[in-house]
């Protein structure tokens, strides 16, 4: 009994990637309540009763041992408790989740980890808000009762993509590939390979940008008053923060490579409930100078984007990955910048009260042999707070070089923010 990944499911597997929700907790935190919520939403899915082997030459979803089921996992809470969680993989051959919680004296942090094999943003923060809207009923009395589902896997996504004839994908990729010849894409260089890291120091680290709510409600008015969308100016900012770092005073050709939810794409379409990683991404490839105007490299990002999807172009984008290892370059980027979109926080049982909820996409495996490489960026609004999660190896990128491009943006944002105030007081 098996299923088979696709591709665009495969790529995850040699990055070991996660999607890591995280929140504080205040109040009588019920820890069996909290586990019995946990197996109530593993027995439901059976992805997440699952492990990746190999089957012939391709991996594959196959269940796992009753015995290896994941159950919750309790530690003890402190200062880098939640930054230990993050540099924690999952175990290679196990279960694809891992649900800890982090006891402290007064507030506690709930972690879910999950493989991006089988998630992607959107199923992943479903899973968080589910296991806590289980937890609010079993502590209002009802009754926890667990049946595992049939391994009746999810298809992937991109077996629901609409039809297009195999020459289109294949211009498609010559299009691409011959894009990447042309316009080779600068990247950050990794000031810290080939460095030692200082003893104790996590392999993986994380600098985030918060705004106020009325910083994020100043920054959507200007986003709404422009047409630039926020996707857009987040994704400007972190192009000019890297050509900043950039030798030459002249134009330098980066890439901005932007997530396409294909949940609404595919046929039948997608519950953000269904546990697949249902997203493509498409690649822009712009000019940035010292000098080029934010919100005009903004305003190009947001139609090129726009212009990509109306072009369906995600369809030959997700039928392209499985020639990514023959040719990488196809994926080589600047920039990443994943984007949720506004979201509510996850409901809060009775009595306790759920804050700092964060997502961040976090991977095990990076290459510190290439020299340099993409910043990622996650965007997520948590009731009404916009929030960049800026994740990176600290094998590959020295701390100096993240704090800086997390000054340079939220400075950015700010001046966003300012013109969207300044258009209310005039």
């Amino acid at each position: 009994m098996h299923r088979k990944l696709c591709p665009a499911e495969t790529l995850y597997v040699a990055q070991r990637s996660r999607a890591v929700l995280s929140c504080t907790v205040h109040g009588d935190l019920d820890e069996k309540l909290l586990a019995a919520a946990f197996d109530a939403k593993v027995a439901e899915h059976p992805s997440l009763r699952s492990r990746i082997g190999l089957e012939g030459d391709t991996y594959a979803l196959r269940p796992l041992d009753d015995a290896d089921l994941p159950r919750l996992v309790v530690r003890p809470g402190g200062p880098t408790a939640l930054m230990d969680e993050h540099n924690t993989p999952l175990p290679e051959g196990g279960p694809l989740v891992r649900a800890v919680l982090l006891r402290g004296e007064n507030d506690h942090t709930v972690v879910l980890s999950v493989d991006h094999t089988i998630t992607d943003g959107h199923s992943a923060i479903a899973l968080y808000d589910a296991m806590w809207r289980t937890y609010a009923a079993l502590a209002d009395g009802a009754t926890a009762a667990p049946q595992a589902t049939a391994y009746d896997w999810p298809a992937p996504a991109t077996d629901l993509l609409p039809p297009s004839a195999p020459e289109e994908t294949e211009r498609y990729v010559a299009r691409r590939v011959e894009r990447t010849q042309r316009f080779p894409i600068t990247a950050l260089p990794y000031e810290a390979a080939g460095t030692r890291r200082p003893a104790g120091e996590h392999k993986v680290a994380v600098q985030r940008v918060l705004l106020r709510p009325e910083e994020t409600t100043a920054l959507l008015r200007h986003s709404k008053a422009t047409g630039v969308s926020v996707h857009g100016l987040v994704s400007a900012a972190l192009l000019k923060a890297v050509r900043a770092r950039l030798d030459g005073d002249g134009a330098t050709a980066l890439g901005c490579m932007s997530p396409v939810d294909l949940r609404s794409r595919v046929t039948p379409p997608l519950r953000r409930e269904v546990m697949v990683p249902a997203v493509t991404s498409c690649l822009d490839v712009v000019d940035v100078a010292r000098d080029t105007d934010p919100l005009e490299l903004g305003r190009q990002i947001t139609d090129n984007l726009h212009g990509s999807i109306e072009r369906r172009e995600f369809i030959h984008e997700t039928r392209i990955l499985a020639q990514v290892v023959r040719n990488p370059a196809l994926l080589a980027t600047s920039v990443i910048v994943t984007n949720m979109g506004r979201v509510p926080a996850p409901p809060a049982p009775r009595g306790l009260e759920l804050t700092d909820v964060r997502l961040i996409p976090v991977r095990d495996n990076y290459y510190p042999q290439a020299g340099r490489g993409p910043v990622m960026g996650c965007v997520v609004s948590f009731d009404g707070r916009l929030a960049i999660e800026l994740p990176y190896s600290t094998e590959c990128f020295a701390h100096e070089q993240i704090l800086g491009i997390r000054d340079s943006v939220h400075t950015a944002l700010l001046e966003f923010a300012a013109h969207g105030e300044a258009a209310v007081a005039s």
